[in-house]
């Protein structure tokens, strides 16, 4: 059975029989799948990919699921994210983003107050219309492509959460604020809507993710970082750094298994568990190995059935 926190083997032909969960501190001017792919020769990894693709000019946390891990990166990319960004009031860019030229420039005279106003009209539940500029895919090609190509598409709007907005600080023209999100938020696309409702238009010049799920800012470290320890210390040290599978999970209610159950568990059989909540999705553990099996589901009938399990 491989370990929950990480399986690191002699490098095969094809990479490393690596397993854990990095917390990559993307930098600007990167696209995630750059990072990626940077983060993966680094580590000689076989298997690897990320949760959530974050914007060239953005920053911050992008975990990265090497090996097993690959199999929860989904309850990652469905987690909440909180982010710090910056927008530029008066001024309406393409992509809703520094990155895209000026649409329309005109004068900025909101206060503070009015801007705080205009932010709690965001707050709870709300629609949103992605941006041309997304990676969403219309027909099957993003619609950033199609953008790029002129063609606009309907969009249909999407529900998302704002949980949190915090901090916000009017410093001239320029706006910063921290906005916890459900999964699917466009943080641009927010930008550009209160830009609409402020009356003078906005776009992002800086925007930085602060954490996803259960990951705090604090655990994150950069590929040049990463660069110089390996330097020091080689895999070794590098390897040190990854998560364990089960961290992916850990705000997920635990239930601890039977030898016997977690045996059926692994054949694919649903079992039965005396800790169990009542319904949804919950971690699984052998209780006396204290071994991360994986995550299931809570039957109608009480069972648990497996959903996503880590390999033997």
């Amino acid at each position: 059975m491989i370990s929950e926190h990480k399986t690191v083997g002699k490098r095969r032909r094809g990479g490393r029989p690596l397993n854990g969960i990095l917390l990559l501190d993307k930098t600007d001017g990167v696209t995630s799948n750059g990072a990626l792919q940077m983060a993966k020769r680094m580590f000689a990894a076989a298997k690897a990919g990320h949760t959530g693709s974050l914007d060239p000019l953005a920053t911050g946390m992008l975990p990265v699921c090497f090996g097993e891990a690959t199999k929860f990166s989904q309850f990652l990319l469905d987690a909440d994210k909180r982010y710090r960004v910056t927008a530029r009031l008066g001024v309406t860019t393409e992509t809703g983003d520094a990155d895209g030229e000026v649409l329309e420039t005109r004068p900025v005279s909101v206060t503070e107050a009015q801007v705080l106003t205009a932010l709690d009209r965001f707050l709870g539940e709300i629609e949103q219309v992605p941006s041309m500029y997304s990676a969403i895919k219309h027909n099957g090609t993003p619609l950033y492509k199609l953008a790029r190509e002129g063609i606009t598409v309907e969009r249909e709007p999407r529900k998302v959460t704002i949980h949190e907005i915090r901090g916000a600080r009017l410093e001239g023209e320029d706006l910063t604020f921290e906005v916890a999100c459900s999964k699917g938020t466009y943080v641009r696309s927010l930008v550009e809507d209160l830009g609409a409702a402020l009356g003078c238009g906005a776009h992002v010049i800086a925007l930085r993710r602060l954490s996803a799920g259960p990951y705090p800012e604090e655990r994150m470290i950069t590929l040049e970082q990463l660069g110089l320890l390996k330097e020091q210390g080689g895999f070794e040290a590098i390897d040190d750094l990854l998560l364990p599978l089960s961290t992916s999970v850990a705000d997920w209610p635990r239930v601890n298994l039977g030898d016997n159950a977690a045996y059926y568990l692994r054949q694919g059989q649903p079992v039965m568990a005396s800790d169990r909540p009542a319904e949804g999705w919950v971690s699984l553990y052998q209780a006396s190995t204290e071994q991360f099996l994986g995550v299931g589901e809570v039957l109608e009938d009480g069972r648990i059935a497996p959903r996503r399990l880590v390999s033997e």
